[in-house]
């Protein structure tokens, strides 16, 4: 029986570097549909359902991608609405790679010093990576920050997470590097993961600070987005702190798409979502 992965991108193509790691996570076959909506997406999953038999159904799954996230989690909430009974399959969702991408981050960060306790500083995290790395390490413990230019689009970022998720987030307007300098000034742990090729965090702004243990930058466009901190870090000691790059934490973020993958054909009944994806990387940091 083949192993059948089914992607659901709500972009117009599905993406090619979700149907590489579809191969890699072990699927037979990827069958890629882009442009999938809440409204239109009804009959992709009744076929999947539908044709096999109840102890064959782990031998298909769906995987749901695109850039959007919000579209994405609402595309998931009407796939799982077509489920009944035993006619459903496993599906995981990882809009942009932001689940595996801040699952893997937290992780390390995890796994380097640990974060119950500790203040941590996200510069650019409104979008989904740093909403969701806000998520997971805030229901590990630590206090978080979460920081945006403007003060309202970090509180509207806040707020979404409150209602998905359940957690409080302390929402910060730094418009300014000085901002930005400021906000980190008694973190423990700084974690920028804001749009490619933008800087934002200076070394002299953490280099000197004794507070600052870790430091975590998923972006891997120069100009990174904390100076001083290189995509290849794993784990490197700079100037008295730890640090993870991009590539870095990158490494387990492949690993951890392509173990879920694999998971998915393990049963017909699993969802794999933001809470699913961050069990499975700490048990693999």
């Amino acid at each position: 029986m083949k192993k059948l992965l089914f992607q659901l991108d709500t972009d117009q193509h599905a993406a090619v570097f979700d149907t590489v790691v579809g191969y890699d996570g072990g699927a037979d076959h990827v069958i890629g549909h882009g442009g999938c909506t809440p409204d239109n997406v009804r009959a992709l999953v009744d076929g999947a359902i539908f044709t096999r038999s109840p102890k064959e159904k782990k031998n298909t799954a769906l995987f749901i991608g695109g850039s959007d996230m919000v579209a994405g989690e609402k595309l998931l909430d009407a796939v799982q609405k077509v489920f009944f009974g035993n006619f459903r399959v496993s599906v995981m969702i990882d809009s942009n790679g932001s689940n595996t991408t801040a699952a893997a981050a937290a992780a390390k960060l995890m796994s380097s010093g640990g974060v119950t306790g500790k203040k941590v500083v996200i510069l650019g995290g409104t979008g989904p990576v740093g909403q969701r790395a806000a998520v997971m390490l805030t229901r590990e413990g630590a206090d978080v920050v979460l920081c945006s230019r403007g003060q309202e689009r970090a509180r509207a970022a806040c707020d979404a997470i409150k209602d998905r998720f359940g957690v409080d987030i302390t929402p910060l307007g730094t418009a300014t590097s000085e901002d930005r300098a400021r906000a980190v000034e008694d973190a423990q742990i700084v974690i920028a993961t804001g749009a490619a090729g933008v800087q934002l965090l200076d070394r002299a702004a953490w280099e000197n600070n004794a507070a600052i243990e870790m430091l975590a930058d998923a972006n891997a466009t120069p100009p990174l987005g904390i100076e001083g901190v290189d995509m290849m870090d794993r784990g490197e000691v700079r100037s008295g702190k730890t640090c993870w790059g991009a590539i870095g934490f990158g490494t387990l973020k492949l690993a951890l798409h392509r173990a879920c993958i694999a998971k998915l054909f393990e049963s017909n009944d699993q969802v794999f979502d933001a809470e699913e994806i961050f069990a499975l990387a700490k048990t693999m940091s």
